[in-house]
């Protein structure tokens, strides 16, 4: 395995270098009411290429002008973008070639050394080579992560304003994730370090809800839905994975072993992380 990219690794803001991509389509309600048809939305993702914070915006098409229009939501949100890596779809090359017309033309018609403030103030677009998913594997794992579960846990359409609150909370959900413990000296600390820590200083926390998985679809108003999926994709999403940080490899190598100090997340709902104090083999 190769060493991985220089952004991947050197300090820098969140969302300085991002990775973006696209999941979809859904089926977006246009209103509220009987007869009314369906349109297809699309999910553009952001993905930080230090910190794997991401971002979510919800899209009406797979359009240059509709990708523009998010990638200035994302710019106004999280500050400027010097780099950006995608694969080659339409929609990214035309967004490119806008961009960068639109900086020509702030620089013939802003003179001076603010001119070349704009010029350095660009955004550096790299593409991945065709066919080749395997180049954008941070954002293709972000993808997996909400398509996944998304379609696992929608069984009726939703409004635009709708799956647009849905998909915000789904996103603190994502950047609530654990990367590695915060103190590894202290053997009493559990905080663990998130995405969240680098763009709020601390975990996204939604507001409380009542569990509402038990409730009747039927019995829940259109608000409840939106809380019944995000708890459907919060259940959904944290025993996957957990499931994945817990190696299961064939043994044909030497892989590291849980030891006292170890920070871990404990596999039960509703129960916070905590530390290995004692370790039980067991010999088979």
């Amino acid at each position: 395995m190769g060493d991985l990219p220089e952004v991947r690794v050197t300090l820098s803001r969140p969302f300085l270098h991002a990775g973006v991509d696209f999941a979809g389509p859904l089926q977006i309600l246009t209103t509220r009411g009987r007869g009314i048809k369906t349109n297809k939305a699309y999910i553009c993702i952001f993905i930080c290429m230090a910190t794997k914070a991401i971002l979510l915006e919800l899209v009406g098409d797979m359009s240059t002008n509709a990708f523009l229009g998010a990638f200035k939501r994302f710019i106004a949100r999280r500050g400027k973008c010097s780099h950006i890596w995608s694969d080659q779809g339409s929609n990214f090359i035309g967004a490119n070639r806008e961009l960068k017309d639109l900086w020509q033309q702030a620089r013939l018609e802003i003179p001076g050394s603010l001119s070349d403030i704009l010029a350095e103030d660009g955004t550096q677009w790299h593409f991945n080579p065709p066919y080749s998913p395997n180049f954008g594997g941070l954002w293709e794992a972000g993808v997996k992560s909400i398509k996944y579960d998304l379609k696992r846990i929608l069984n009726s359409h939703l409004t635009f304003e709708e799956m647009s609150t849905t998909l915000c909370q789904i996103e603190a959900c994502l950047n609530s994730r654990s990367l590695c413990p915060i103190d590894t000296t202290d053997i009493d600390s559990l905080e663990i370090l998130t995405p969240g820590h680098f763009l709020i200083g601390e975990a996204p926390i939604n507001i409380p809800e009542p569990d509402l998985r038990q409730i009747k679809v039927n019995r829940l108003s259109h608000w409840q839905y939106t809380q019944r999926l995000l708890q459907d994709f919060w259940h959904r999403w944290q025993n996957e994975y957990l499931s994945r940080l817990q190696q299961r490899p064939k043994w044909l190598k030497h892989t590291q072993e849980f030891k006292i100090g170890d920070i871990v997340l404990i596999k039960e709902e509703n129960l916070p992380p905590g530390r290995i104090f004692i370790l039980f083999i067991e010999l088979f």
